[in-house]
């Protein structure tokens, strides 16, 4: 595990990390600060992306308790993917409060986006995550204004080339 530099604003213990980290434990630990974060912060916009969420905890009580935290009138947060399957069966949790909070929440399946171009990232107002090496997982974040524009940028060309998924109910017999 590596990082190379460690800033924020707010105290110490409510600073999300900035800079290049290395390692499993610190991503999914990343991914658990952001929804604490963006529940004490109120962000209003979140973005999820990855090609199938296997290994972000997003099943986890913690990470729930946060997302519940989290939302509320004028929030929205968007998940895209290239299959939502292993996101359905892995975190049934996120699956059921996606249920509940339909409202605020928009996925596209990116099915035709191959490799690395649909990232594995999080993109909120103020500060970024993204995931450059899966199997290593060496992740920069950063609240840089620059590196948060560039993301979006490429979030929206994804979702534009993506479909509607993962519906909160699924309708048949």
């Amino acid at each position: 595990m590596s990082q190379e530099s460690a800033s924020g604003s707010g105290t110490p213990e409510q600073a999300l990390p900035e800079g290049r980290l290395e390692g499993r434990q610190v991503f999914a630990d990343l991914v658990r600060q952001a929804m604490v974060c963006a529940a004490r912060e109120g962000w209003t916009h979140i973005i999820l992306s990855d090609p199938d969420f296997a290994d972000w905890p997003l099943g986890e009580r913690m990470v729930i308790d946060a997302l519940q935290a989290w939302a509320g009138r004028g929030r929205h947060i968007q998940f895209m993917a290239r299959d939502f399957g292993p996101l359905r069966q892995l975190h049934p949790r996120l699956v059921q409060w996606r249920v509940t909070w339909s409202h605020l929440v928009q996925a596209h399946a990116c099915a035709s986006l191959v490799g690395t171009e649909l990232p594995s990232a999080i993109w909120s107002p103020g500060w970024t995550m993204e995931r450059l090496d899966v199997m290593r997982c060496t992740v920069v974040a950063s609240v840089d204004a620059r590196r948060r524009v560039a993301l979006k940028e490429r979030l929206d060309t994804c979702w534009d080339m993506g479909s509607p998924s993962f519906p909160a109910t699924t309708l048949g017999l």
